[in-house]
């Protein structure tokens, strides 16, 4: 453990800035008595009326005393982790950028404001609060492709953003003493028309976006690059620059405002399938009058350009998967139109297109002025951070405390780094560099989605990254195991804890073992938990990420079974109290798994898939194709919907589903829900008004992780749970 990591969690700091090399501590309990020294020399302290009892046990396991543990069953435990905790105390981040006098602005979500999203500005001065930006009433989110991103774009002190009431853009001014906000977009009566992903053209006067346009058809939106009129306070329609594919993302206009680059894809490919990388010209009336096709054209290569980026020479750079078949950063060679890898490795330099926005890489100069690229990588399991010297096709590693890197954006002499690790949760830290861009000399943490938890760092439990057999011979699959782990409380020896696996969203996606308090409610209760990385998840190059293909359903259930197995013939937990959870696809998988095996003995689907051929129908334009190549042929779309095999299912299980919904939609809760109970199964349907795909209320999160605690353990667990929740009622049960 670090002292960059125990630093990112104190409660009330802004600020906290570390040199290399970063200290260790040889235990939990050391690691504890420094954080809270600390939190007492700088008097940051947690409020006294909300948190005296979380204290006192949190004091007492910190003390390095030896202290007697008291004997309890697994899922008994009391634990300070508490859902009031994760409700109200992690917030999200939605991107990153730096202003004109080169202080960061971030975007946050606040589960304590409905899911409120509002763009914060570094203080000016140290020891000084930041600002919010965005003004009561405004909420910076797009719902461009149901899951949004690249909501907000920076350049000196004006801030363009998408509010999520109208979806409409906005120009705010966000300099000293100045705010003033007016609407750049016309007003379509409602939020028809979204935007994201946009970035201004300095030549034009003008903020070159992409446009989902829903006024024709709502499950089949026109998407096009369009040009928005910044030059005066007239609002225009936007001007179409790029159209006719199905799909864009990441319009990138050069320095000189002469060409823009650009991804498209077409279905039934999702982005991460094929893509094309294409670069326009623009004409002096500001038009885009020809395009190249930069990669992705060749119908021979398989791959699938992301992040396109011009240099201040006016280069491109961008990420592709030809050839090994993982996301490694490539130069196009204009004069030459030749395409060539920078360096070639088996990691991973980028990631799935889900959001918009991803920033995986910047380019950077050294003292010399020499172009370099600080770029993450993951590979087996975790990720990097490393400069590349285009010169010479070289990679050098640099040592930061985060083992999880999102994205990285570009500042005044420093990186900002958005990332995580197993001993604090998702951050963003300051990164200073020396001179030749080879060393850190500086990492201050700058914002933390969870600034309390250090208070809880003796109850958490460290992830086990662990390799397991598949049913396919000579094949494995990864995961996060986290054993029970509590200061105060122990089982006897004879007793196995019980498991909760969690099945991803996506399912093209990944798990990553950075710390998250949602987990760590379970195993500081006595739970052992395991987050799985089936066959199609990414992080490991495109072979494994197609496993899947055609065989959703199959492939992904087969592996969470296994991976349980592998666990129980470890010695690590109960095989008779295995339990499923997931959302979204996870949630299909949870319903899957308990429709087809006999694995596990109850689960939990959060806004998961039922029926697959109601969710090609409904669901919305961006994955309307992509379960064509995840499910196949017609007669599999029958077979693999667990709402056409209810006989299958023998187990309780809990749904969880938003009413506003549009990616999933509340039928496919709703008729599962009708299904098992009308065949006996204890069975339980929770509906969230004004709750979309995955829940943003504090309320609501509260309440669904506490009902999956209670239900788990009334069913399967056969314990008391500490906490006092009251249960809903059960169907077939109560």
């Amino acid at each position: 453990m670090t002292l960059a990591a125990i630093a990112a969690g104190i409660p009330g700091l802004a600020r906290f800035t570390l040199s290399p090399p970063w200290p260790s501590f040889s235990s939990a309990s050391s690691l504890c008595n420094f954080a809270l020294t600390v939190r007492r020399a700088r008097s940051f302290s947690v409020s006294k009326r909300k948190h005296r009892s979380l204290i006192a046990m949190t004091s007492t396991a910190s003390t390095g005393a030896v202290q007697e543990k008291v004997t309890a069953p697994y899922g008994s435990w009391k634990s300070p982790i508490t859902a009031d905790v994760i409700a109200g105390g992690q917030k999200s981040l939605g991107g990153n950028a730096v202003d004109g006098s080169g202080r960061l602005v971030w975007l946050e979500s606040r589960p304590i404001e409905s899911g409120r999203s509002v763009l914060v500005k570094e203080p000016e001065k140290h020891g000084e609060e930041p600002a919010d930006i965005t003004p009561k009433g405004f909420s910076v989110r797009t719902l461009a492709q149901e899951y949004g991103g690249g909501a907000f774009a920076i350049s000196g002190d004006t801030v363009v953003f998408s509010n999520y009431k109208d979806q409409r853009l906005y120009k705010q001014t966000i300099g000293l003493g100045d705010s003033s906000l007016s609407p750049i977009t016309p007003d379509y009566e409602g939020p028809i028309v979204c935007y994201a992903d946009g970035v201004f053209d300095s030549r034009f006067r003008r903020f070159i976006t992409v446009r989902e346009d829903h006024r024709q058809s709502h499950l089949n939106p026109t998407t096009t690059i369009v040009a928005v009129n910044l030059g005066d306070n007239s609002i225009q329609e936007p001007e179409v620059l790029v159209s006719g594919n199905d799909f864009y993302a990441f319009p990138r206009v050069d320095p000189n405002g002469e060409r823009v680059a650009w991804i498209e894809w077409s279905h039934p490919n999702m982005p991460w399938d094929r893509s094309e990388l294409w670069v326009g010209y623009i004409s002096e009336s500001g038009g885009v009058y020809k395009r190249v096709c930069i990669a992705g054209g060749d119908p021979a290569v398989v791959e699938s350009p992301t992040e396109p980026k011009w240099t201040s020479k006016g280069e491109l750079f961008f990420v592709t998967d030809r050839k090994n078949g993982f996301w490694n950063i490539y130069k196009w060679t204009e004069s030459t139109n030749v395409v060539s890898a920078i360096y070639s490795l088996e990691a991973e330099f980028s990631r799935p297109l889900w959001v918009f926005g991803m920033s995986s890489y910047e380019v950077i100069q050294d003292a010399e002025q020499k172009n370099l690229i600080a770029c993450s990588y993951r590979q087996n399991g975790r990720s990097y951070l490393g400069i590349l010297d285009d010169a010479d096709s070289s990679l050098h590693q640099l040592d930061i405390p985060f083992t999880d890197i999102n994205n990285i954006t570009s500042g005044q002499n420093c990186l900002f780094i958005e990332g995580a690790s197993a001993v604090h949760p998702l951050s963003v830290a300051k990164v200073t560099l020396d001179e030749l861009k080879l060393k850190v000399v500086e990492f201050t943490m700058m914002w933390s989605s969870s600034p309390e938890s250090s208070v809880y760092r003796s109850y958490f439990s460290s992830p086990e990254f662990i390799e397991f057999p598949t049913e396919v011979p000579g094949q494995s699959a990864y995961a996060y195991y986290y054993p029970p782990s509590s200061p105060i409380y122990e089982a006897s020896p004879e007793e196995k804890p019980p498991l909760l696996l969690k099945s991803h969203g996506g399912p093209t996606s990944e798990s990553r073992g950075i710390l998250n308090l949602s987990i760590q409610y379970w195993t500081s209760r006595g739970w052992a938990f395991v987050d799985v990385n089936y066959g199609g998840s990414t992080g490991y190059g495109r072979e494994y990420r197609e496993r899947l293909l055609g065989n959703w359903g199959i492939v992904d259930v087969n592996d969470c079974c296994c991976c349980a197995k592998f666990l129980v013939d470890s010695g690590k937990v109960d095989g008779t109290r295995l339990c499923i959870t997931g959302g979204s696809a996870g949630g299909y998988t949870t319903l899957a798994a308990l429709a087809f095996k006999d694995t596990f003995k109850a689960g939990a689907s959060l806004y998961g898939v039922a029926d697959l051929n109601m969710l090609r129908a409904e669901t919305h334009k961006f994955e309307s194709r992509y379960i064509d190549n995840l499910v196949g042929s017609e007669k599999a779309y029958f077979e693999r919907a667990p709402i056409n095999h209810v006989d299958g299912f023998s187990c309780p299980i809990i749904l969880f589903q938003g009413l506003e919904d549009k990616v999933v939609p509340p039928d496919q809760a709703r008729r599962i829900y009708q299904a098992l109970k009308s065949k006996g199964l204890p069975v339980a349907l929770v509906e969230y008004e004004a709750e979309q795909h995955g829940f943003r209320k504090a309320e609501n999160i509260k309440f669904t992780i506490e009902q999956q605690m209670v239900f788990f353990a009334r069913l399967v667990g056969h314990f008391d749970v500490a906490d006092e929740i009251t249960p809903i009622k059960i169907d077939n049960f109560d």
